[in-house]
């Protein structure tokens, strides 16, 4: 199973959309994502909502993510999984991703052991 997920919103903008960005970016990021059209995520005012996560690390939600961002989107994503925290601290290297950003979640805390 990938490390990596891309969630991609189907609610405002409907399947289509969100199909075409799944097929353009399955083969830019390669197994180490994978990639699942979901419902609402609250982003209804910037449609074309997109997120990454991945287990330990930031994760990120953008809006008016749309196939003419696939280069882009690419991008981040080779990005994201360098980083083994996933924080990105300089936006200029996010192309149009940059003005497209709506949130970056700090990875929730790891548990203290119980031993």
């Amino acid at each position: 199973m990938a490390r990596h997920q891309i969630l991609i919103c189907t609610e405002c903008r409907g399947t289509e959309p969100a199909a075409a960005l799944i097929a353009g970016l399955s083969p830019a990021v390669g197994p180490d994502f994978s990639l699942h059209a979901v419902g609402c995520m609250s982003g209804c005012t910037r449609p074309g909502a997109l997120a990454f996560r991945a287990e330990g690390k930031a994760s990120y939600l953008f809006g008016d993510a749309d196939p003419d961002m696939l280069a882009d989107i690419a991008g981040f994503a080779r990005l994201y999984a360098s980083l083994p925290d996933g924080w990105i601290t300089d936006a200029r290297t996010l192309g149009r991703l940059r003005h497209a950003a709506l949130a970056r979640i700090p990875a929730a805390p790891v548990a203290p052991d119980k031993a």
